[in-house]
């Protein structure tokens, strides 16, 4: 009888930590690509100073560190409000705990021709663009900041969108999960001071959004009609439709990698990266 309350209490505390690193797992992907990442960054920072001005007898610091850690918890339900609403959201839906997609399957494809398209028509017509696809780091503070659509991607809709004088048309178009998350988004732009002073805001905003995510972001110009993509804070300029197909084929679709072409590589200081 005790022999099995001890296997009976094993089999207990294995579930019971293997349910709290489920949780913290689907927490951390809920919060990745927010700001919410570095208010965790500056608690790990107050909890180090707390324990090194314990152990080295920092009376006054060890005092202040243990006045934050109190009112600590009413300060994190204030800053991670948006988060904590997402993921009560999330929890009401049953979405929570479902299983994570990502764009490593068969619809990849047809998302590339689909921007790839989209992209030709308006590069000929100098319908200006800009459209951010999500990857790793998730984008959800951006796509608050934008009208919620949550269809299915195609051309037709993409160009749509764009149309000047259109209500959705200023901003950017997020991609998440292979849908339109949203349209009319803003993006941080970037402050870099090498950046050409002939690029707009299109460019910065994409710039600024690879600067802080690993999204891959398309820009199509007004002006110009040139294409161009921006990826980990590089710019690459002057792609022909090739030169982009190979790109993003390269990048989203991870079944049939593909060389990116080294003559449409660019930097954002607009020079060759070799």
């Amino acid at each position: 009888m005790g022999f099995e309350f001890d296997i009976l209490k094993y089999l207990t505390n294995i579930i019971d930590v293997l349910v709290v690193w489920y949780v913290i797992y689907k927490l951390i992907n809920l919060i990745k690509g927010t700001r919410a990442v570095q208010l965790l960054k500056g608690i790990f920072v107050i909890l180090l100073v707390t324990f090194v001005s314990d152990k080295l007898h920092l009376q006054t610091l060890n005092y202040i560190m243990g006045q934050v850690l109190l009112w600590g918890v009413l300060a994190i339900i204030i800053i991670f409000q948006p988060e904590l609403r997402r993921a009560l959201e999330q929890l009401g839906r049953g979405k929570f705990f479902s299983r994570s997609m990502n764009q490593e399957d068969e619809g990849q494809e047809k998302l590339v021709e689909s921007i790839v398209k989209a992209t030709d028509y308006m590069a000929k017509r100098r319908i200006g663009a800009l459209i951010s696809i999500e990857r790793e780091t998730g984008m959800g503070d951006y796509i608050e900041t934008g009208i919620p659509l949550g269809s299915k991607v195609s051309s037709e809709l993409l160009i749509n969108i764009f149309i000047p004088n259109t209500p959705l048309h200023d901003g950017a178009v997020i991609i998440q999960k292979n849908a339109i998350a949203a349209a009319a988004c803003y993006l941080p732009l970037s402050e870099s001071p090498f950046i050409s002073k002939e690029l707009g805001t299109r460019h910065r905003a994409a710039l600024g959004i690879s600067e802080v995510t690993d999204s891959i972001t398309v820009i199509v110009s007004e002006e110009t009609g040139a294409i161009s993509i921006t990826k980990n804070g590089e710019l690459h300029r002057g792609l022909t439709l090739d030169a982009f197909r190979g790109i993003l084929s390269s990048e989203l679709i991870i079944e049939e990698k593909t060389k990116q072409p080294s003559s449409a590589r660019w930097n954002w200081r607009g020079k060759r990266n070799g």
